[in-house]
């Protein structure tokens, strides 16, 4: 079968970012500006994915509100395939995002239930696609059910599996799916590392390579860690290499893990080695902490690769 694209299982809703035109004070108001895009994990990587070129399918949920046809639509005019996405009866989840005038997340609240709506039934009804796939997306937005339910339909039928566990909280709750199914890489930051891989009362926790090391013993192909402005770590069969940010003012740093994973399919499919697929990604990155928007709307191709 010629495999081709990516699968992207996860979240989708509404972004409300506001960003404080001074250096933000709690407890108080703060003068700033507000924007409303589309967001959700897997629906930006799924966005990055298609601007970049890479044929992409989404399944996620949103509700059966203005807002949910909305995302979809814009979603689609990016290049999209939303068919897979299911329309519930909660309302469309929201990601509300306070941004320092540095560009540095002060404080988000999620709204994630239409999302949660999502269940091991609907992840059955994208078998054809996953079949037909070359990598599959997973996000830690999805329930502990349906992220099993994923990874157990992408082993059945032989595709690669990319995890994002998102934040600490989901990544305990997704430790034990390593165990039970084949994933080729997994994409931590640092504390979402030591949730994979370190018992929550482990009272000598190890350094961060024998984190790597112990989810390597668990079947996991690549570990990349993501570690901001200092770059990312990925560790292969080959060893362990440093990839270093690509030094760029920062305007909103919202979204920029978003097109890190997005870019790294990307160029993991085009036939780059996971080394230069990690540098491909930092500047996508780069690129889109570089702009107001969660995902750069003339991010190509050819533009990542300029920074290179």
């Amino acid at each position: 079968m010629d495999r081709r694209g990516v699968v992207v299982f996860g979240g989708a809703n509404l972004d409300v970012l506001a960003r404080s035109t001074t250096r933000a004070v709690a407890g108080t108001s703060n003068p700033g500006r507000v924007v409303r895009t589309p967001g959700g994990v897997g629906r930006n990587v799924a966005e990055n994915l298609a601007r970049l070129g890479t044929p992409v399918r989404l399944v996620a949920a949103v509700g059966q509100d203005d807002g949910g046809a909305r995302l979809l639509e814009q979603t689609r005019a990016a290049g999209v395939d939303v068919d897979l996405v299911r329309r519930v009866g909660a309302a469309t989840g929201s990601y509300t995002a306070v941004v320092d005038s540095d560009g540095e997340l002060v404080v988000a609240v999620s709204d994630m239930r239409a999302t949660e709506l999502l269940g091991p039934a609907d992840v059955a009804a994208a078998e054809t696609a996953v079949a037909g796939a070359a990598l599959v997306v997973v996000d830690g937005d999805l329930t502990a059910a349906a992220v099993d339910a994923a990874l157990g339909l992408a082993a059945r039928h032989g595709t690669a599996v990319v995890l994002e566990p998102v934040s600490v909280p989901k990544a305990r709750v997704l430790a034990p799916v390593l165990d039970r199914w084949p994933v080729r890489t997994v994409t931590p930051n640092i504390a979402e590392l030591a949730a994979l891989s370190v018992p929550e009362d482990d009272p000598d926790p190890p350094g961060l390579e024998e984190q790597v090391a112990s989810l390597h013993a668990r079947g996991v192909e690549q570990v990349w860690v993501r570690m901001g402005p200092e770059g990312s770590l990925l560790s292969t069969p080959d060893g362990l290499t440093h990839h270093a940010s690509v030094d760029v003012e920062v305007v909103d740093a919202t979204g920029a893990g978003d097109a890190l994973l997005a870019a790294y399919c990307h160029a993991l499919l085009a036939g780059a080695a996971p080394e230069e697929a990690a540098a491909y990604g930092q500047a996508a990155a780069a690129l889109t902490v570089a702009g107001p928007h969660t995902v750069r709307p003339d991010l190509s191709d050819a533009l990542v690769r300029s920074l290179l």
